[in-house]
């Protein structure tokens, strides 16, 4: 059975044309699917689509083969861990504090944190290194600490599935690298990760699966290597680049500049 499966899709906010139609994909077990396509396309709110923050016009979402339709808002928690871009935070919150909210699906409404929650976010927290500052402020954190709190608070809801939104954004280029290698070993591990990007490159180092989208469409799916092509990133872009092999079993999507 699929972790994801989206048939048929289509969404448009009130009043104005589809922003997406025609959506169909799916997420296998430790599948890392990049959905790729320029500003504007629609990625960002088929991934709210997917975490029932937007209701789809047209089609459906199923995550192991339910309908989100049919699930509440709390149960999709218990299933999907979502990083939205952008992130800003407001309260001075502990680092402990904030991967402890990651056990909020699992509580009842009048339920307290228990020993086991301590557990869970204590052992979430060593796996991505910020044990020992646990008891920091989020809020004094680097941009960089700051994501890696934001996973280990995901992986604390102990998910199927993490649906990321830009991960990479507004991090250097050493963390930047370091988030995918923590997508690629949590893929690894057995969990489906579906994530936007606006770097081919990316979809290359840690994604098994390329979706790329333009004028409201995916117009390719495939393996990175199969999908990300001149051809195909000049449609979606409106550039010419070139696919260079450099060896250490990489490919790059360099742009070609005309004068």
């Amino acid at each position: 059975m699929n972790i994801l499966e989206i048939t048929d899709a289509a969404f448009s906010y009130e009043d104005t044309e589809n922003i997406f139609e025609d959506i169909n994909l799916t997420v296998d077990k430790g599948d890392v699917v990049c959905i790729l396509g320029p500003n504007g396309c629609g990625k960002t709110t088929l991934i709210k689509c997917i975490n029932k923050l937007h209701e789809l016009d047209k089609g459906a979402v199923y995550i192991n083969g339910r309908n989100i339709k049919d699930i509440s808002q709390r149960e999709i928690a218990k299933n999907i861990g979502y990083i939205p871009q952008g992130h800003v935070p407001t309260f001075a919150f502990s680092v402990m504090d904030v991967v402890l909210m990651g056990r909020s699906p699992h509580l009842d409404f009048f339920e307290t944190l228990g020993e086991k929650d301590y557990k869970i976010a204590e052992n979430s927290l060593k796996k991505f290194g910020l044990y020992e500052m646990r008891d920091k402020s989020y809020t004094a954190l680097s941009g960089g600490e700051q994501q890696l709190v934001f996973f280990a608070r995901v992986i604390a809801q102990e998910p199927h599935m993490l649906i990321l939104d830009e991960p990479t954004s507004h991090l250097d280029f050493g963390n930047q690298l370091k988030t995918l290698d923590i997508i690629s070993k949590l893929a690894a591990s057995g969990l489906s990760v579906v994530m936007t990007s606006h770097y081919p490159d990316h979809a290359f180092i840690s994604s098994n699966k390329v979706a790329i989208m333009k004028d409201r469409k995916f117009m390719a799916i495939g393996r990175p290597e199969e999908v990300i092509n001149e051809d195909n990133m000049e449609k979606a872009y409106g550039i010419q680049v070139e696919i260079v092999d450099i060896g250490y079993d990489r490919k790059i999507c360099v742009p070609i500049m005309s004068i």
